[in-house]
């Protein structure tokens, strides 16, 4: 009898570990635009389609995406519904628009280019391909996104000036929403992994290391040393 319960309560023991040590899902990502096809129009890549590439993912502040592309094709960021739609960089505003990369038409060679362009804003965010007067674009080069807080930035990317990395949002023609100020500190190191479609998503859900983090306590081995204490009672 003693026996039975002392494996029972070993079990339990078992369980609350697992529990306690079970990796986090809110860990930041790395999402390589368009996987292996990169980031290109359709003219040149036909089969690239970034809604698809898009749908079921969950992006959250921290959060990067690497770009894959050319000196050939543009990498622009907008907070701006309707300059995305319009796909023309020249007329947007400083404070809600981000060039991270522009095409070199007058380059006599192609050659690759990598970005890593990180999420710092909640909210529509929204990205597109600029140049030749919105070809790119028009065919393909575009995809929007929405951003939720996650964990929320990571100290590298904080902007001293705005804590708690909320998007200012104010609504602009139709049903979408615009959010300014983007700004990257110059601290901030790129990431070193890519992920691909094999890695498991991203989640909003609050996790136990988190949890631990907001009450300052170690949740992990408080489960450990209750579940000790259990057994030898």
């Amino acid at each position: 009898m003693e026996q039975t319960i002392f494996n029972n309560r070993l079990s339990w023991l078992l369980v609350l570990i697992l529990i306690s040590f079970s990796k986090s899902v809110d860990a930041y990502k790395n999402y390589t635009v368009g996987d292996s096809l990169g980031w290109f129009d359709n003219l040149e890549k036909p089969h690239v389609n970034y809604d698809k590439w898009v749908a079921n993912k969950k992006f959250s502040l921290g959060d990067f995406l690497i770009f894959n592309t050319d000196n050939n094709h543009s990498i622009t960021q907008t907070y701006n519904f309707t300059t995305y739609k319009s796909c023309d960089y020249n007329n947007a505003l400083d404070n809600d628009t981000t060039q991270w990369v522009s095409a070199d038409p007058s380059s006599t060679s192609i050659f690759p280019v990598t970005v890593a362009v990180p999420l710092l804003k909640v909210g529509p965010t929204y990205f597109f391909s600029s140049d030749y007067d919105g070809e790119q674009c028009e065919n393909g080069q575009h995809f929007k996104i929405n951003v939720t807080y996650g964990q929320g930035l990571p100290r590298a990317l904080k902007n001293p000036s705005d804590d708690d990395s909320m998007a200012p949002i104010s609504p602009i023609s139709g049903d979408e929403e615009s959010a300014p100020d983007t700004i990257v500190p110059a601290s901030f190191d790129h990431p070193r992994d890519v992920s691909t479609d094999d890695s498991p998503e991203p989640s909003n859900s609050i996790s136990l290391s988190m949890f631990s983090k907001v009450l300052g306590i170690q949740l992990n081995w408080v489960f450990v040393m209750l579940a000790l204490v259990f057994c030898i009672c």
